[in-house]
């Protein structure tokens, strides 16, 4: 059981990272490409060359704290009814209390809004969990002068993956919508 855990966040991981990269790195370059033809598309020299990517590195980091929300919410359909190691997370139907659930074969974005919700709620109390464990570390152990000298959206990101992995093992006992079944 502790192999399709991995292997589920695995894949969920290398997905989730994929897409926001990719659309982070999207959007930064666009708005990059925008602000130098908008300031006049000088000639490109070392000056523009640094300016550029000082600006690309700004807006790649700002996009990607939102391309990581947006891509939580579509990975999230990649995680069910997919064999892994002879399991899978199957996603059930929210019937009327009168019909009996079964297990949804094509999964729309849609069917994923109440068990997201769920899953991001508990993906926020695991990640606070770690931040508390880790300031109460770094308060200890480390020589940092603030709090949060050391936070940025990359360690939220590290975060948010080993969250990823805990939260699969919960979700299914904390949903009703979701049930590990063999295949």
């Amino acid at each position: 059981m502790s192999k399709f855990y991995f292997l589920l966040w695995l894949r969920w991981a290398i997905v989730l990272t994929f897409l926001s990269v990719i659309l982070a790195f999207v959007i930064a370059a666009f708005i990059t490409l925008f602000t130098y033809i908008n300031q006049g598309t000088r000639t490109l020299d070392t000056q523009i060359y640094q300016a550029l990517y000082d600006i690309f590195k700004f807006w790649f980091a700002l996009s990607w704290s939102f391309t990581v929300l947006l891509s939580l919410f579509i990975s999230l359909k990649f995680v069910f009814n997919r064999c892994t190691a002879h399991y899978k997370l199957n996603l059930l139907s929210c019937p009327n209390k009168s019909e009996i659930s079964y297990v949804l074969e094509k999964i729309s974005y849609g069917d994923l809004v109440k068990v997201w919700r769920k899953w991001f709620m508990l993906l926020i109390w695991l990640v606070g969990a770690q931040m508390i464990f880790i300031l109460i570390f770094m308060k200890f152990f480390s020589s940092y002068t603030t709090l949060f000298e050391w936070f940025n959206i990359y360690i939220l990101y590290i975060f948010v993956l080993i969250a990823g992995y805990f939260s699969f093992m919960i979700l299914s006992g904390k949903c009703k919508k979701v049930k590990v079944a063999k295949c």
